[in-house]
């Protein structure tokens, strides 16, 4: 390359980024970086179809001027014309995301502009770059093989075909619209365009449409004399789509006006500087193009320090892993609480805000006055921005007396308004990576006070990916586990019972300490954990089932469910009047007053009084009572027992939920907003608390009236969305059974499908004690069932039981062939993994006895729960955005298993239960084939139970 002499005929070339990437990314296998597992396919193909451009395009006819044009996002002006614009588009892989920044980064690298401009399309900049250019005497080549473009060629203006490599002039645009170029626009108008969702006008194709416009000159006399025109369907399309025509010709015109981000003038081409050039290269570990480009052989330590050159080159590093010296080493140094700082003024707070940007990864973490996330109050936020580096900014402490805030006991803050408003650019700055551990709870907080924190990872995650079922993922735990550092408890600085203080109370200097220690241990954690994900092969896995969660999660908790306490309140006082009904038939029973929930009285009772056989004693020497026990002996014809259950399931529903939600809903908007726990299973599945809305019966009327209780708001609806089936569909997947996948393709009843195959029993000769066998059977075998155990549940013998699972696997071999590897694979490893690559690990495998067996029953079911697990965490983290492109209001409230639940507006239930459906179904999508449809089944109603 070599810059332009002045003699030269101006040439410029402008390339569409967007059709380079997409060639890029799908003209090539998937392509991951070494260290770290980031995909970089794409950004190689883009690299290397640049490299070759310039490369053949020397000499005389080389171009004076180069840009790359790229599109700024998904919403432009035509949008606002015209909302189904595009809307139809699916959303670009989850593995491309990561590499659009990088493709942009690798334009400067080459040293060439990477053009953009919010609001408008590519294609609306390079309209008007070609404009600007052709008044300035250009020459311009445009590479796109977008069809959109050919309105603009001439004889100043061609279109290159990236893929041939190809001009294409007027005679070019000619063969493929039938007209000239400076008719494409009203063709397009007429034709329509299903790739943008352009309407155009319906039956009217190129043909017509050329034919058309030769013969009326153009678009508008096309439709002014749309009355003469012989065809009678032709001429009614044209009369009664006039408007939808009219605006179709306005989304297809390019704007020639749009702004221009950089003057034409940056655009010439020259030399790349070498050293960023090989930066780039060397850190994308690019070696085959970097000896073909030439130039400087740099380290990793030299390619990021030269990096620096790019303007935005920090987005290189924390977010997609450019190398740092020696973090892990760094992170074990010990800890020197007495360098925390406590931010008293906006001088200070400013020079912590100046320190972050320069760092490019910080640790945030809040301080406030509850444990809920909802509703507590902002007390203070910290900071860490390196080892031994931190500060905590007190906001809201309140003097309290007895309590020393330091500085003389002098309380002194900064404005909480002003200290937002400083810390909110820093926080939604999208080339600063925020580390959080269980960030979900600061998100909503923060979000509360006006920011929304991006981009963001999270240390409790990361681990949980790493060593799910391992340990826990506190930070306490990891701290002592990776940084042999016990921190600060928050019982030490807050106390602990009746001695307990709200943490706005805490002295300044403990404070500091306490909340400076959590920001500087959970930045160190991130420095020795997320590199392991790339090394352990699970960054993908964080990157797909986890990152995004918090945010989806805090947006759902945020937005709460309503409840109706007169419902619940009805409901408490039937279950207390049942249970002393039950209590009074059983005291009558046994001919005196006991206590119903006395286990040592009702031992007693059974085995002392009854004298019953078949007692077993606990460690402590009483008769056992659990529930096991009272449901043997309520199968073996013991009234009492049977009672004994009853009372108890009442006493649950009753303290456990009718009188404990009301406690929980938002006095003014009766809304519960529960706390989901994203790292409590080691299978992936959520809980949750505050209050846990995982565990309502449903199989029974009692735990039904319970969801009679939540209730949509005025004017809408609740939208139960559940996936049928979802555990067994993976299974017939994993285990490839020929005749489960069948039969859930065809929508059979899959347990009467599964007796006809067991028990040779036709499918209209079906009976219901028939079917209710083979359904026992079809879930047990999920969890591993055993003959003793599938003999308690069906009330049958022990070797009637045995037989019925040895027909099961007779008739279905796959599966006892995925039982058998599965169980191998976790003796050999330790551990089992879901489809989506979720890495479950099940230490109790090294046990004896029981303790293995149980670890086997859980290997096998660890990865269809897992990957049942794992394929709704992707449906929700598409949610939220499909819903709001969609332009639609509906919310998503509550994960309970393999159900969600949405509020939709009464106007948008019926179109918006299709979109849900379709994420939910195809949520595995990209990731993984499935080949067994998931079907969702959606219904709403005003309350949860119809709904359901």
């Amino acid at each position: 390359m070599s810059e332009a002499t002045p003699e030269k005929q101006k040439r410029l070339v402008l390339i569409d980024g967007s059709g380079y990437i997409f060639r890029a990314y799908h003209g090539l296998p998937p392509l991951t970086r070494k260290s770290d597992g980031l995909p970089i396919g794409a950004v190689s193909g883009f690299c290397n179809m640049l490299f070759k451009l310039i490369k053949e395009n020397r000499g005389d006819d080389a171009p004076s001027h180069l840009a790359v044009i790229f599109d700024a996002g998904s919403k432009t002006f035509r949008n606002e014309l015209y909302d189904q614009y595009k809307a139809h588009r699916p959303p670009a892989p989850e593995d491309l995301i990561p590499q659009f920044p990088l493709i942009r980064e690798a334009t400067r690298a080459f040293g060439l502009p990477a053009v953009e401009m919010e609001n408008f399309e590519a294609d609306d900049l390079i309209c008007t770059y070609t404009h600007l250019a052709k008044k300035d005497g250009f020459k311009v080549t445009i590479i796109s093989s977008d069809k959109d473009l050919m309105q603009l060629v001439d004889d100043d203006v061609s279109l290159m075909d990236p893929v041939k490599g190809t001009l294409v002039g007027r005679e070019g645009v000619i063969e493929k619209f039938g007209v000239p170029p400076e008719l494409v626009v009203d063709a397009q108008a007429l034709i329509g365009d299903s790739a943008d969702n352009v309407p155009g006008a319906p039956g009217i194709g190129v043909k017509t449409a050329a034919q058309l416009l030769l013969e009326y000159g153009n678009l508008d006399n096309v439709l002014a004399r749309a009355s003469e025109i012989k065809q009678e369907k032709r001429r009614q399309t044209l009369i009664d789509f006039r408007e939808q025509i009219l605006l179709s010709r306005q989304l297809v015109t390019l704007r020639c006006d749009s702004p221009t981000p950089v003057d034409i003038d940056t655009f010439i081409l020259k030399e790349p500087e070498q050293d960023v050039l090989a930066a780039f290269l060397a850190l994308m570990e690019f070696n085959t193009l970097a000896k073909r480009v030439g130039g400087n052989s740099l380290s990793l330590l030299q390619a990021s320090s030269a990096l620096d050159k790019l303007p935005t080159a920090p987005i290189l590093r924390p977010l997609y892993g450019a190398p740092k010296k020696g973090p892990a080493e760094a992170a074990i140094q010990p800890v020197h609480r007495e360098t925390y700082e406590c931010v008293q003024t906006m001088e200070a707070l400013e020079k912590w805000i100046a320190c972050a940007y320069e760092a490019h990864v910080i640790a945030i973490d809040t301080e406030t006055d509850d444990l809920s996330a909802s509703h507590s109050g902002l007390v203070g936020i910290s900071l860490a921005v390196g080892v031994n580096q931190a500060c905590y900014i007190p906001l809201a402490h309140t003097s309290n007396e007895g309590f020393d805030f330091g500085d003389g006991g002098g309380l002194q803050q900064i404005d909480f308004k002003q200290a937002i408003a400083a810390l909110k650019p820093l926080f939604e700055n999208p080339t600063i990576l925020k580390v959080g551990q269980n960030i979900k709870y600061d998100l909503s907080v923060l979000h509360r006070h006006g920011i929304d924190v991006t981009p963001y990872d999270d240390t409790m995650l990361i681990s949980y990916v790493l060593e799910g079922g391992v340990h826990g993922h506190g930070m306490d735990e990891l701290s002592e586990l990776h940084l042999g550092h016990t921190p600060i408890t928050f019982k030490q600085v807050a106390g602990s019972g009746k001695q307990a203080k709200s943490f706005k109370y805490v002295g300044l200097k403990e404070a500091t300490e306490y909340a400076a220690e959590d920001a500087d241990v959970t930045l160190r954690l991130w420095h020795i954990l997320k590199p392991r994900l790339a090394q352990q092969g699970l960054l993908t896995v964080y990157e797909t089932l986890e990152r995004q969660m918090p945010a989806t999660l805090s947006e759902m908790e945020l937005a709460g469910i309503r409840i109706d306490p007169a419902i619940l309140q009805s409901l408490s006082h039937d279950f207390g009047t049942r249970m002393n009904a039950i209590e009074q038939e059983a005291q009558a029973l046994v001919g005196r007053p006991f206590n119903m929930n006395s286990p040592q009285q009702l031992g007693a009772i059974f085995y002392d009084e009854m004298q019953l056989p078949g007692g077993k004693r606990t460690a402590s020497g009483q008769w056992a009572t659990d529930v096991k026990v009272l449901e043997e002996l309520a199968e073996s014809g013991q009234p009492l027992a049977r009672m004994l259950l009853d009372y108890r399931q009442m006493a649950k529903l009753k303290g456990t939920y009718t009188d404990a939600l009301v406690g929980y809903a938002d006095k003014t908007t009766q809304r519960i907003h529960t706390s989901f726990h994203l790292a409590a299973t080691p299978t992936g599945r959520l809980s949750s608390n505050e209050p846990n809305l995982q565990n309502i019966p449903i199989r029974n009327a009692e735990g039904r009236k319970i969801r009679q209780a939540f209730i949509a708001k005025p004017g809408h609806k609740l939208i139960s969305a559940d996936y049928s089936q979802i555990e067994l569909r993976i299974l017939a997947h994993i285990g490839d059974i020929p005749q489960l996948k069948q039969a859930f393709a065809r929508g059979d009843d899959i347990h009467a499908m599964t007796a006809s195959e067991m028990f040779g029993v036709p499918m209209d000769e079906m009976t219901s004690e028939i079917r209710r066998r083979a359904k026992a059977i079809n879930f047990g075998i999920i969890y591993g069932i055993s003959g003793f155990g599938l003999a308690n549940q069906l009330g049958i013998e022990r070797g009637e039981a045995g037989r019925y699972i040895e027909t099961y696997f007779d008739r279905f071999p796959g599966i006892k062939a995925y039982m058998d590897v599965t169980k191998a694979f976790v003796n050999a490893n330790g551990f089992v993994t879901t489809l989506m690559g979720r890495k479950i690990h099940i230490p109790e495998i090294n046990g004896k006895g029981a303790i293995k067996s149980f670890a086997e029953r859980a290997a096998i079911n660890a990865p269809i729960q897992g990957t049942a697990a794992d394929v709704i965490r992707r449906a929700m983290m598409r949610m939220p955005k499909a819903l709001l492109d969609a332009g639609f209001a509906t919310k998503m409230l509550l994960q309970v298993h393999d159900e969600l639940i949405f509020e939709a507006p009464d106007a948008e239930v019926e179109t918006v239960m299709p979109l849900i459906k379709d994420i939910m179904s195809n949520a595995y999508l990209p990731a993984y084939e499935i080949s067994v449809p998931l079907v969702v089944e959606a219904h709403a109603a005003l309350n949860w139970d119809e709904a359901h």
